[in-house]
Order: C-alpha cells, then sequence, then structure tokens
C-alpha cells in the first residue's frame, strides 16, 4: 500500500500542476482576447499570436474566428483544467490514512461524473460550429470509459466503506 501512497501522491501534484498551468492559460487567454493585450493578427487576419506576457515572443496562436475560439480553444483548456483538477482529487483519495470514507467516494462520483456525462454533449455541441477531428470522438470514448472505470471503483469502495461500518474496522 506505501507504492500506491507514494505513486498517488505525485500523481496528485503533477494533475495539480496540469490544472493550474489549463487553468490560468484559460484565464490568460480570455483577458488577452477580451482587452486586445498582447494579441497581433498574423497572415492576412486569419490567425492570432496571444504573447508571452510582456514580449513580443508568441505563447499560442489560433484561428481567428469565434467558433474555433470558443469551442476548439477555450472550451479545450477549461475542460482540461477541471479534468486535471478532479484527476489530483482521485489520486489524494488513494494516499488518506482511511480510504473508506464518504467524502472519498463523493469524489470519485464527482470524476466518473464527469468524465461520462461532460465530453459527448461539449464534443457534439461543438460540432455544430467547428470540424471536429475523429481523434477527438477517441478521446471521448477514453473519457467515458475511464468514467466507468471510477464509477467501478466507487462502487467497491462504497461495499468497503459499508463493511468498514458494519464490523467497525478501520481500512
Amino acid at each position: 500500500m506505501n507504492q500506491t501512497k507514494i505513486i498517488s501522491r505525485i500523481l496528485h501534484y503533477i494533475c495539480i500542476v496540469l490544472s493550474a498551468g489549463y487553468l490560468i492559460t484559460f484565464a490568460y487567454s480570455v483577458f488577452c482576447l477580451a482587452t486586445g493585450f498582447a494579441v497581433i493578427p498574423y497572415k492576412d487576419g486569419r490567425y492570432l499570436h496571444i504573447n508571452y506576457p510582456f514580449t513580443e515572443n508568441p505563447f499560442l496562436n489560433i484561428e481567428n474566428n469565434y467558433p474555433y475560439i470558443i469551442f476548439s480553444f477555450l472550451l479545450v483548456l477549461v475542460s482540461y483544467g477541471i479534468f486535471f483538477w478532479l484527476s489530483a482529487i482521485v489520486f489524494k483519495v488513494f494516499f488518506q490514512s482511511k480510504l473508506f470514507t464518504k467524502e472519498n467516494i463523493l469524489q470519485l462520483k464527482r470524476f466518473y461524473m464527469y468524465n461520462i456525462f461532460i465530453p459527448l454533449p461539449v464534443v457534439i455541441t461543438a460540432s455544430f460550429f467547428v470540424e471536429v477531428e475523429s481523434i477527438i470522438w477517441g478521446l471521448v470514448f477514453i473519457h467515458f470509459m475511464l468514467g466507468i472505470f471510477c464509477l467501478f471503483l466507487a462502487n467497491i469502495f462504497k461495499q468497503g466503506l459499508h463493511l468498514q461500518n458494519e464490523q467497525d474496522l478501520f481500512i
């Protein structure tokens, strides 16, 4: 179990960093696009460079049309920011001193609900406005399977909590 705690702690911190990276990039991009700060059009205005703050070096290159910006850029950043945040919380579950708790089951539930019910509607909605590449449908399937796997884990945790309470054990 010690190995699991070490690995889950490492993955917890990696996911926090990834989540922060996505969410900070999202916030910075929204700020830049809303204010025009550090945004440079190029190739006859078809594309935009979002520069690193206070530099002329491009940080992000995006198409200059609203459907792309909303559905293929900003929505992806915020969705994966949330995904990695929820992943970090799930990994945190596995290095707690007491595994089978209502709070841990709730964290697993949030993760599986997000992965089962968010990616498909988001991609279907986006497909009305932008071209969705075939690999994206594969990612939706992977998220769905990840959600189902976590649903199984949550049910195992529920059973563990029930047994723990029934026997007044500490597992």
